[in-house]
């Protein structure tokens, strides 16, 4: 799930195929016959992530703040003046490792990328959707039964979760956050990513994401291509 992830960011990026629809439907695919989510819903958070990374109230990755976390040194110091009590955040890295990686996507996902597809009516993007259930359901019942397959379906989300997580987080959060100050678009991407050292474990296991600048300034650049 972890690596089907990275290969549909690669085909939402179009930067498999040199003719875009071969990416488009590559994609719906992916994160639909393989994953169980809308493409719709991935490309509409993450185009908006790519506009404005780490813009507070404009880029959805940094959404935690402040219910959950205190993001960027900026906004940290504003509700500290402001004297807003959230969250115990002089805790945050206690509690980060409970409710960021763990619960992301089998708490928050799951259930948020069926209401984003009946909400916006992406009747295709659900029939994707529920061939990918249908499918695990056809195979994994005959051995396990429904508790199984619901335990199988929450231990395989839970780890992806943690997976995911700390990937998309290592090259983002550790940068500059703060409110839109209309910097432009070549400096924004470079106060916001990092990369993480190179090594072939690092690639495979971000999907060359630890190359996040190069990705952020060339969207479309093949990943194995990044390091170049």
């Amino acid at each position: 799930q972890a690596q089907a992830g990275w290969l549909q960011h690669d085909f939402g990026h179009l930067s498999v195929f040199s003719k875009s629809r071969w990416n488009h439907w590559m994609h719906k695919f992916v994160i639909g016959h393989l994953k169980g989510a809308p493409a719709s819903w991935w490309n509409h958070l993450h185009f908006q992530h790519h506009a404005k990374p780490n813009c507070f109230r404009k880029d959805p990755d940094v959404n935690m703040h402040p219910l959950f976390f205190a993001l960027g040194k900026t906004l940290s110091v504003e509700l500290g003046v402001r004297k807003k009590k959230f969250m115990p955040y002089n805790h945050q890295h206690k509690y980060f490792f409970i409710i960021g990686p763990p619960a992301l996507v089998p708490l928050y996902f799951q259930w948020y990328v069926f209401y984003f597809v009946v909400q916006r009516k992406q009747w295709v993007d659900l029939a994707w959707m529920l061939t990918f259930y249908i499918r695990f359901f056809l195979t994994y019942f005959p051995l396990l039964g429904v508790k199984g397959i619901l335990g199988l379906h929450l231990l395989v989300r839970f780890i992806e979760s943690n997976w995911f997580v700390w990937i998309t987080q290592m090259n983002h959060i550790p940068m500059h956050i703060d409110y839109d100050k209309n910097v432009d678009w070549f400096s924004t991407q470079l106060q916001a990513t990092c990369n993480v050292h190179q090594s072939l474990f690092n690639d495979w296991f971000s999907g060359h994401l630890n190359f996040q600048i190069e990705h952020h300034l060339f969207p479309t650049m093949p990943r194995h291509n990044y390091w170049k």
